[in-house]
């Protein structure tokens, strides 16, 4: 199975970031930056910029950070919180822009007030799922590591109960308590984009594909089985993180190569090593 290959613009964008898409073939790009950045965000830019290089916006991650000002399972931040989440999706909507990406909150979460915070993010989505179609726009809630809502498929399929519309981002370095096989087959054709990413199990960490333990021809024959029709969406920076050691940093024909020689089942090219004694953070 083979897919087309985007990547997250992760942390910023630029006209520059758009032409180094295009030359190494990567046709798609979803909007994710730092979270001081989403305020001088331009949408005409990024209009004219997908135009002239022909890169089609896929996505808009839409901002999850900082906890205290975003998160929409707070009862005292929700308003305030969707009402800033809904002016991105209707400057997004405005340039063409049909998918956004949501966290459903901030962490910690206690399990004494999980289930308040859930009601809470279910309310929320439902209001952003109503405003986003009213745009023909739908909203993609992706599954979140540690005590986050949406941490395992219990939690996924309970949120997306909120509206028939809600469809879901699949992250897969984000789950820490569920296999991923197991976790793509329950929530099945819920999942429309995804944030491709290896990791440890351990804790998220972003790394590319072959660095960690995922079984990436696992994870392919799971999407065909749920009849996935979207993009293979890589979430990492081009820097390297600091829980891994790398010869250099990646460049966009880094992803294109590796997302083919996952397509064709070839050995994965590696340019780095595991950091030795490497702990939950890094």
């Amino acid at each position: 199975m083979m897919y087309e290959i985007g990547l997250s613009t992760t942390n910023y964008i630029n006209e520059e970031r758009f032409k180094e898409y295009q030359e190494a073939g990567i046709k798609y790009i979803e909007i994710s930056v730092r979270s001081e950045d989403y305020d001088n965000l331009s949408f005409e830019s990024l209009k004219s910029w997908s135009e002239k290089y022909g890169v089609k916006i896929w996505s808009f991650h839409l901002p999850f950070c900082p906890f205290e000002k975003i998160d929409i399972s707070r009862p005292e931040l929700k308003d305030e919180s969707i009402n800033y989440l809904c002016h991105f999706i209707d400057e997004g909507a405005k340039i063409g822009i049909d998918k956004f990406v949501i966290h459903a909150s901030g962490e910690p979460i206690s399990d004494d007030e999980r289930k308040l915070r859930i009601e809470c993010a279910k309310n929320s989505l439902y209001e952003l799922c109503e405003y986003a179609k009213e745009r023909n726009a739908v909203i993609a809630v992706e599954d979140l590591p540690r005590s986050c809502l949406g941490r395992d498929s219990n939690d996924m399929l309970e949120l997306l109960s909120a509206h028939k519309d809600l469809k879901s981002c699949l992250d897969t370095n984000h789950l820490l308590n569920e296999n991923l096989v197991d976790y793509i087959k329950k929530i099945g054709d819920k999942i429309i984009t995804t944030h491709i990413s290896d990791y440890d199990k351990i804790n998220e960490r972003h790394w590319l594909p072959g660095e960690g333990i995922i079984d990436w021809q696992e994870v392919l024959k799971a999407l065909e089985e749920i009849n996935y029709k979207g993009i293979w969406l890589y979430e990492i920076s081009f820097e390297c993180p600091g829980t891994i050691i790398r010869e250099r940093k990646l460049n966009c024909f880094d992803f294109v190569r590796n997302a083919n020689e996952i397509f064709e089942n070839k050995q994965i090219t590696i340019f780095s090593k595991p950091k030795p004694n490497l702990g939950y953070w890094g």
